[in-house]
């Protein structure tokens, strides 16, 4: 069996004072993945990421959580893309979206960074042509406000939102694996 998902990649910042942050909303879900599959990381120096393999409905997947901060996190995914010889289609990015509402989680395909400076450097360097799982944090009401806002911890509400879309959307990774986007999506996006 192919599968349509060999690497998932979650954004964020190495640290324990942004372990809980907003803008780690890509490494809870990593984390949750790998907590699921008995997974273990470990840091791996030639690609500066903790790296876990684990297998995904009969094949294996790589998680990934980039240790460069999250405005660097391109050039790791890069290396490990080059090293294990695997295809940008099928790798999927979890990352905070300040567009859509905390208890929103979507997955897409392709599309441009948004200003989101980790989706900015991973296009960068891998191209535009992954999936994304854009998991909701919410909008602090100005842009000004932005960076500030992704670097606090969430608030006891937003954090609750934030688990089940991690939840959910980690629901549906053996069906990405299995039979493809399209079939994960109608199933996540229809469960709000």
């Amino acid at each position: 069996m192919s599968s349509h998902l060999s690497i998932i990649v979650g954004l964020g910042n190495p640290e324990s004072r942004y372990e809980r942050t907003l803008h780690n909303a890509g490494f809870w879900f990593v984390d949750e993945i790998a907590c699921r599959l008995n997974g273990q990381f470990r840091y791996e120096k030639r690609f500066d990421a903790d790296v876990c393999k684990v297998n995904i409905s009969g094949g294996d997947a790589w998680l990934v959580k980039p240790q460069s901060y999250m405005n660097l996190s391109g050039k790791p995914m890069r290396a490990l893309l080059d090293y294990y010889r695997l295809d940008i289609a099928s790798a999927l990015v979890a990352h905070d979206e300040i567009d859509l509402s905390p208890g929103t989680v979507r997955l897409k395909h392709g599309g441009g960074h948004g200003g989101h400076n980790g989706l900015r450097d991973v296009i960068k360097h891998c191209g535009r042509e992954f999936m994304r799982l854009r998991i909701g944090v919410g909008h602090p009401g100005h842009k000004d406000q932005v960076t500030a806002y992704v670097l606090q911890k969430a608030s006891s509400d937003v954090e609750a939102a934030m688990i089940r879309n991690v939840d959910e959307a980690a629901d549906v990774i053996p069906l990405l694996a299995e039979d493809g986007l399209e079939a994960a999506m109608k199933k996540l996006h229809t469960q709000d």
